[in-house]
C-alpha cells in the first residue's frame, strides 16, 4: 500500500516537473514505476517494462537538451539566444509564476538575440524557434509520464 502511494506521488511530482524546471519530471515518474514494480516483485509491472521506460526516460533527458537547440538552429538563433532561452526557462518561473515556464524561454531567447546584435523584428523568429523546441520537449516528457501513469494504473487496478 505504501509503495502504491509513493509511486503515485512520484508520478504526480513528475507531472509538475514537466512545467517546473527544477523538478526532474520523467526520472521522478520512472522512479515511481520502479518502486511499485520492485515492491510487487516485478509481477504487476515487468522488469522489461521498467527497462523500456528507463530507455524512454533517458531519451527524454536527451531531447530536453536537443529540442530547444534544434528549434533555435532551424530558425537561425544565435548562441546568445540559446543561452537566453535556457536562462529564461530557469528564471521564468520566479518572474512570471507558472506561466513563466512558457514565457521565460521566449523572453530569454528574444533578449539573447537582441544582445547578439539583432534588430527587434529579426530577434522574434529565432526566439519563437527556441520556444517551439522547449514546447516540443515538454510534450514528449508529458507523453512519457502519462504512459508511465497508465501502466501504473493498469497494474494497480
Amino acid at each position: 500500500m505504501a509503495a502504491t502511494i509513493i509511486s503515485f506521488v512520484l508520478i504526480g511530482l513528475g507531472l509538475f516537473g514537466v512545467f517546473l524546471p527544477l523538478l526532474p519530471g520523467v526520472p521522478l515518474a520512472w522512479l515511481g514505476m520502479l518502486i511499485y514494480a520492485y515492491f510487487t516483485d516485478f509481477q504487476a509491472i515487468s522488469l522489461t517494462a521498467v527497462l523500456v521506460f528507463l530507455g524512454l526516460t533517458l531519451l527524454t533527458i536527451l531531447v530536453d537538451f536537443i529540442a530547444p537547440i534544434l528549434g533555435a538552429k532551424k530558425y537561425k538563433a544565435s548562441k546568445e539566444g540559446i543561452v537566453g532561452a535556457s536562462l529564461g526557462l530557469f528564471f521564468g518561473i520566479f518572474i512570471f509564476g507558472p506561466v513563466g515556464v512558457m514565457l521565460g524561454p521566449l523572453v530569454g531567447a528574444f533578449i539573447g538575440e537582441i544582445i547578439s546584435g539583432k534588430r527587434h523584428q529579426d530577434a522574434i523568429r529565432p526566439a519563437l524557434g527556441t520556444f517551439i523546441g522547449f514546447l516540443l520537449s515538454a510534450v514528449i516528457k508529458l507523453a512519457v509520464i502519462l504512459a508511465i501513469l497508465g501502466v501504473l494504473i493498469a497494474a494497480v487496478f
